[in-house]
């Protein structure tokens, strides 16, 4: 190699220096927000929900939010538009706060059961509410209901979340006829399949969620608008 084509020592640094910086980024944990969408009376997400956290906690590359919406009422009037849903910093300061924990987030699981072929009204609620937190994020899916598993209410949510920019991703883990699938003390019976169906999901959404941290802060996403 001719001297002109050498690496100077400064440049070696800057290069291997980038290269530890990846590496550091993709060591940080996830910020996870877990939403339970269920706000029925006598509801089992919280059930689900448990378990899921659990497992969460078992994978290791996440930090977890859970959220709950039968503890986050939101008001039921929209603003007019979209640029009054932009304006977070108008809104009351439980509602700031809402907003802040789903803009800190690198991804999203979604509890959800299924009712009448669809998702509850509170999930819906609270994508509406909030227009950019969303954006290039990836978004998995905890489903549950009767023999469809709650798989319909899913298929409707990927629907939203793309109009909002986000990520969907294919895998899900689903509970047909889910309370035949938990103990009294809400432990499952038999817990390898959807264990197993868990530790994937939340690995594809560590690759997303790592790949799209790191794209969101090397190119806003806005940018390429």
């Amino acid at each position: 190699m001719s001297t002109g084509d050498s690496l100077s020592r400064p440049g070696l640094d800057a290069i291997f220096g980038c290269m530890n910086d990846t590496l550091r980024n993709d060591e940080t944990p996830l910020k996870l927000v877990v939403v339970l969408g269920s706000v029925r009376q006598g509801r089992f997400g919280p059930v689900i929900t448990r378990w899921f956290l659990d497992e969460v906690r078992k994978h290791g590359r996440f930090d977890i939010d859970l959220l709950d919406l039968a503890e986050t009422p939101l008001p039921l009037a929209l603003p007019p538009g979209s640029t009054e849903l932009q304006n977070v910093q108008g809104r009351p300061a439980d509602m700031i706060a809402l907003a802040a924990r789903l803009d800190a987030a690198d991804a999203f699981v979604l509890v959800t059961p299924e009712y009448n072929h669809s998702f509850p009204a509170s999930l819906k609620h609270l994508i509406d509410w909030h227009y950019t937190q969303w954006k290039a994020k990836p978004v998995s899916f905890v489903c549950y209901g009767g023999l469809g598993g709650g798989l319909r209410a899913v298929e409707q949510l990927r629907l939203v979340l793309a109009e909002m920019h986000a990520v969907g991703l294919r895998d899900v883990v689903s509970f047909d006829r889910h309370w035949e699938h938990f103990d009294e003390g809400g432990q499952l019976r038999n817990p390898e399949g959807a264990c197993d169906a868990a530790k994937t999901l939340l690995d594809r959404l560590t690759w997303w969620g790592t790949t799209l941290r790191e794209a969101r802060h090397t190119r806003p996403y806005d940018s390429a608008a």
